[in-house]
């Protein structure tokens, strides 16, 4: 009796870590969240192409509305998307690939997506008549054009693209989970500079534990 116990107590306090109070809004995210996880997306100063750059007031409704239109409901997975998009951005600084120069027609929006999800994901929100006849530079373009649909890749990625274990996976805030989510569905590296953000952005989210890849991987 005394293990059952505590195996529900330990649930219980798991559960208080990532769930959110009873009538709050799950999938808002606010831009005090966000400059808390990188202070650099508080000002658009500097950008190198201003155009493109997306501070927190600007980028914390689109990604609260992605969350919410694509049913991104764990904490978790909301931190990872996140951290994500920090990273890919640099800071939401850019929406399109420029490295290196000229950069990489047709990739772009928050999370960098390659051209031809790109395509696939313009299919879901764009008009078809705009698609279809669209090269893939006019089309990052396009979904560049509305905040929502820049910083909506994310979601629609996670949800679309990957494997249902993997948004599960990063429910918890977990190193294995984040691990998944970049190696197997993100299709990319796990480097140490990607764990500051999603640290970060637990922490904002109050997710689990925070934790980044040993020195020696």
């Amino acid at each position: 009796m005394m293990l059952t116990n505590t195996l529900a107590l330990a649930g219980a306090f798991a559960l208080s870590v990532t769930a959110a109070p009873v009538g709050q809004n799950t999938f808002k995210i606010t831009p005090d969240q966000l400059t808390s996880i990188d202070v650099k997306t508080a000002s658009c100063n500097g950008a190198p192409f201003p155009e493109e750059c997306a501070d927190a007031t600007v980028a914390a409704p689109a990604i609260s509305t992605s969350f919410e239109k694509y049913q991104i409901k764990s904490r978790g997975a909301q931190a990872a998307l996140i951290a994500l998009m920090v990273f890919e951005s640099g800071s939401f600084k850019y929406n399109k690939n420029h490295f290196p120069a000229p950069g990489r027609p047709g990739q772009g929006t928050r999370n960098m997506q390659m051209a031809d999800f790109n395509r696939e994901y313009a299919t879901q929100v764009l008009p078809s008549y705009t698609v279809a006849s669209a090269s893939v530079s006019k089309l990052v373009d396009l979904l560049n054009e509305d905040d929502a649909l820049s910083f909506g890749s994310a979601a629609w990625f996670l949800k679309k693209k990957c494997p249902s274990s993997i948004e599960a996976g990063l429910e918890s805030g977990s190193l294995t989970g984040w691990d998944a989510y970049l190696t197997q569905c993100i299709g990319t590296t796990h480097t140490t500079d990607r764990d500051v953000a999603w640290n970060a952005a637990k922490k904002a989210l109050n997710v689990g534990q925070y934790g980044t890849l040993p020195s020696t991987v």
